[in-house]
């Protein structure tokens, strides 16, 4: 049987992460868990805040702070490979639950990687007042970088479901995701 890819994508601090988690001890099969995050922290510190790599630049508003991703050329070929890297995972047999923020048309590149498996979307969602919230809570992202991200992450995507983590524990999203899927 081919593996299952279920791919969670939402704004930073949406819920991803721990819905990943309680799903790996809800579902029947196991699944392991590839975190965009994990993609990221290849980069070179060095290409952090770089032109070449990976820049958080303010965006300059009238309204709360806000803060917006550039990738140069080797944060842009790192990006790029992802699908393709996370399809091998998958081709050697692994049930897999990738948990993203596809900002470009990412979920394009991810149906292609994904075609010959079994492969499900689910957009996590939270208002953006308890994503700003928790982010300021977490003390590991950048204020503001929810705020742009929110605008961009679910816009011109559709899901095979919809989970608002606002109303939903990361262990009730993960028994929606198994029942709703079978898994």
């Amino acid at each position: 049987m081919a593996s299952t890819v279920i791919l969670l994508n939402g704004v930073g601090s949406a819920g991803k992460s721990s819905i990943s988690k309680a799903l790996q001890e809800t579902t029947l099969e196991p699944f392991l868990h590839v975190q965009m995050d994990a993609f990221f922290e290849m980069l070179p510190a060095g290409l952090i805040g770089h032109p070449d790599g990976v820049q958080f630049i303010p965006v300059d508003s009238d309204g709360p702070s806000e803060v917006a991703i550039r990738s140069g050329p080797a944060a842009a070929k790192l990006f790029a490979a992802i699908p393709a890297s996370v399809a091998a995972l998958a081709a050697a047999g692994n049930n897999l639950i990738v948990d993203d923020v596809i900002l470009r048309d990412g979920m394009a590149e991810y149906k292609r990687a994904f075609a010959s498996f079994r492969f499900l979307t689910v957009g996590i969602h939270a208002p953006l007042a308890v994503l700003e919230a928790r982010e300021a809570a977490r003390g590991d992202r950048r204020i503001g970088l929810a705020r742009w991200q929110f605008a961009r992450v679910h816009t011109g995507k559709t899901y095979d479901l919809d989970i608002d983590t606002l109303e939903n524990s990361p262990q009730d999203c993960a028994r929606l995701i198994c029942t709703t899927f079978g898994l």
